[in-house]
């Protein structure tokens, strides 16, 4: 990386094309990461210390908790800094690490979206031998497969882009170190390359999508052959939060890493990312919450601990 580089800083130019609104973004976006820290911590406090949430369904949701904490700790403490801060730079390490995390963490929770939905899958297919067929051990698997293709492809995809030369300009039109931002001031950035990192945003993207889609095939085609109306509605009711939550991921980062490119459009990309960086956790939680009554039962009586043993 440091023989082809001639730019030994970039820029996180981001917000600040809005520099009337700086301060009202700060604390908008502050609030929403605080909330996004609470609402997630309580999931997994929840989840922790109520024997009934001691399930798959529930140790994966834990994981999308913790993996999605993770994934805006990487990006919204630097957006707040550099929405007060008139320095905005950030090395050259400093950024492929903060990218090497996000797409790392994102891919992760991909794929966890991916298990939940074989989750939802089993337990529908096979009740009676639903505790056979998700074991701890199995669950524990699919988990550390999910954080493994995470670091395989954010590193692919961090030694790609590194090690191009960088050498037009040193302005990322982002708030975070996101990839065609970053790739577009490269000076050697060619078609096979393009290709390469399409190919791992597809896979990741597109692939768990379809894993998804292919469970949900078959939880509808066994959902309709059930004889009872309330036997179908409560079969479809367990899988109502996940199937919101997977809408709402894949609908905002489909948008911004599968459609076509060009410089105009780094704007509304920059836009539509602060769904899925801020948005998106911020309502994983409360969906599952107000979906279901046994979380609910779960928080109120977390909270109450907590309120408890408080000074």
């Amino acid at each position: 990386m440091g023989n082809h580089t001639t730019v030994s800083t970039f820029l996180l130019w981001g917000f600040s094309s809005f520099s009337d609104l700086q301060d009202l973004l700060f604390v908008m976006v502050f609030f929403s990461h605080v909330t996004i820290l609470a609402t997630n911590t309580s999931v997994m406090l929840a989840v922790k210390l109520s024997h009934n949430l001691h399930t798959p369904m529930y140790f994966f949701l834990c994981g999308l908790s913790f993996s999605e904490t993770c994934t805006t700790v990487v990006v919204i403490p630097r957006m707040l800094v550099d929405l007060l801060s008139d320095s905005k730079s950030i090395s050259i390490p400093e950024c492929a690490t903060q990218m090497f995390f996000f797409f790392g963490l994102g891919t992760n929770n991909c794929f966890i979206l991916a298990a939940m939905s074989y989750d939802r899958y089993t337990a529908i297919h096979n009740p009676l031998h639903y505790s056979i067929l998700m074991t701890r051990k199995i669950c524990f698997q699919l988990m550390m497969a999910s954080c493994i293709t995470g670091v395989v492809v954010s590193l692919c995809i961090v030694l790609i882009v590194f090690n191009l030369s960088f050498c037009d300009s040193s302005i990322i039109q982002h708030f975070f170190c996101d990839i065609t931002p970053v790739v577009s001031l490269a000076c050697d950035y060619t078609i096979f390359q393009k290709m390469i990192l399409l190919a791992f945003t597809a896979f990741v993207l597109v692939g768990s999508f379809i894993l998804i889609m292919i469970s949900y095939v078959f939880i509808g085609s066994i959902v309709m052959k059930m004889p009872s109306a309330k036997g179908r509605y409560k079969a479809f009711s367990t899988c109502s939060s996940h199937l919101t939550v997977v809408c709402t991921h894949y609908g905002f980062a489909g948008f911004v890493y599968l459609r076509p490119k060009s410089r105009d459009s780094f704007r509304e990309d920059m836009l539509m990312a602060v769904t899925y960086t801020v948005l998106t956790p911020l309502l994983n939680p409360i969906v599952y919450s107000l979906r279901n009554k046994e979380m609910q039962t779960a928080l109120k009586k977390a909270l109450g601990n907590i309120c408890r043993f408080s000074p």
